[in-house]
């Protein structure tokens, strides 16, 4: 099977984030945002204008994914999976106000401690999923991560545990199936959707990334069904057919690759630090860097959070 590559020589945005992750693409504004998690900032990026027009907001906790809400300016506020829960985050003033906690119970203050946030997405009834894991800057991530569902009267359910680092969600345009990573496993899974309930049943093994030392992260999908994944220590993302099979490339000059999203047919791509700069000085050089390239296929639609 031929594969078609791009190759990326150069930076797009030289952010040089720690934890460069939840690329977002607000498409009313022409606005690409993202987090650097284990800093607490938030860029935000005018596309008219380029990355000269930066912003940077201190989020004052660890965010792992952003979404716009129904009904609201997204220029002031916006939805976040923060370190603790689903919080209304507004972009003014950098303050939260909780929708929704992750933990209760006696265990809530260990979780909230050594537990965060990290990918999530908006399905299309305007549900709110994200998930949550160890913190590997606090501890070694264990089986404890999990997918939340925040319902549109903001109840949280958990859909689906006993993950490691759970990464990219996304869905097919049937709505039939849902996939998700679970990155220290090396594999997307697939799941039978219902899109009336929001529940899942029956998961099986969609790809299996088999090649020592590289991970799949965040993903996303084209409108012909291809999952474009991130591949954390592999200076790639690569992209995956309806069928399961690699059918293309996109080469980084970094390792450390976290997660793209799509502006009409570009992918805007995220990147962590090099933790090996000895090893890998030019993966350093770019590491933490925003890249972006044209693929030739849209995104699917991004939808907007439904709070009663």
């Amino acid at each position: 099977m031929e594969i078609q590559e791009w190759t990326v020589t150069e930076a797009y945005a030289p952010t040089k984030c720690s934890l460069g992750e939840g690329p977002y693409y607000s498409e009313e504004r022409h606005e690409l945002r993202f987090q650097d998690i284990n800093n607490k900032k938030m860029y935000l990026i005018d596309l008219h204008k380029g990355p000269e027009s930066i912003r940077v907001i201190d989020t004052q906790m660890p965010i792992g994914v952003t979404a716009n809400i129904e009904g609201v300016d997204s220029s002031e506020t916006i939805l976040v999976g923060a370190k603790d829960g689903v919080t209304k985050f507004n972009l003014k003033t950098g303050e939260h106000e909780y929708v929704a906690k992750y933990w209760h119970g006696p265990d809530a203050h260990e979780k909230t401690t050594r537990m965060r946030s990290n990918d999530g997405a908006v399905d299309t009834q305007g549900r709110f999923w994200v998930e949550a894991f160890d913190d590997p800057e606090i501890v070694e991530p264990t089986k404890a991560g999990v997918l939340f569902r925040l319902d549109h009267d903001r109840t949280l359910t958990t859909v689906h545990a006993n993950m490691t680092i759970p990464n990219g969600i996304t869905w097919n345009s049937q709505d039939t199936t849902m996939f998700l990573t679970d990155s220290p496993d090396q594999k997307v899974y697939q799941f039978d959707y219902d899109t009336q309930t929001g529940n899942v049943s029956d998961k099986k093994v969609f790809f299996h990334l088999d090649e020592p030392g590289v991970f799949p992260d965040g993903h996303a999908m084209d409108v012909e069904g291809n999952i474009w994944h991130a591949c954390y220590g592999g200076f790639k993302v690569i992209r995956i057919s309806p069928a399961g099979q690699i059918t293309g490339v996109i080469r980084l000059p970094t390792r450390n690759i976290t997660c793209p999203t799509f502006v009409g047919t570009e992918l805007y791509i995220t990147s962590a630090k090099e933790a090996e700069p000895d090893k890998y000085p030019e993966s350093a050089l770019f590491a933490g860097n925003v890249f972006k390239v044209d693929v030739g296929i849209k995104g699917m639609p991004k939808y907007r959070v439904r709070l009663g």
